[in-house]
């Protein structure tokens, strides 16, 4: 990946297919997460759509999250685009974008989180891969990648910094 990339220059799918260009969101900061509806850390979209709420409220327009369903770990998303939309609302109340299913390691990953990847490097000590579902990226406003954290890492516990970058 070129360096003079952002993560604004990207183009991904949407929830029906559809290309979905990432400056549709230039200027807002942006908490990336590659989620699963069958794993462990599945009850993490309270946590998220908690988040999204409180934060889109205090900063309209300023702030979103992005989820990126992934089925690489485990089989653990192995539903349609569909099913997937439905599992987020029935079950989580989801509000924030959940876009179409993408592979985020390997010859098949989805070019942002190539980059994505590229731009945190030692994280656990590996460069190229996501270790596990839920792991989050927080880009800033200017489209560079500002924290990554692994599943572990409970959403509500990411709100002082996000609140740093959108007050930037």
């Amino acid at each position: 990946m070129s360096s003079d990339k952002t993560f604004f220059d990207f183009t991904v799918k949407d929830k029906t297919g559809a290309d979905l260009p990432l400056s549709k969101h230039k200027g807002k900061v942006v908490l990336v997460v590659n989620t699963a509806s069958k794993c462990g850390f599945t009850p993490q979209y309270a946590g998220l759509e908690k988040l999204w709420k409180t934060l889109s409220e205090k900063h309209p327009e300023q702030f979103v999250i992005l989820g990126f369903p992934c089925n690489q770990f485990g089989g653990q998303e192995p539903g349609s685009n569909d099913e997937i939309q439905e599992f987020c609302q029935i079950n989580y109340g989801v509000t924030f974008p959940i876009l179409g299913k993408v592979d985020v390691n390997g010859g098949s990953a989805d070019p942002v989180f190539t980059w994505l990847k590229s731009s945190t490097p030692r994280f656990f000590g590996m460069v190229d891969r996501i270790m596990w579902n839920f792991e989050k990226f927080l880009v800033g406003k200017d489209g560079t990648v500002k924290g990554r954290w692994s599943s572990v890492t409970k959403p509500e516990s990411l709100e002082a910094e996000i609140l740093k970058e959108l007050e930037k």
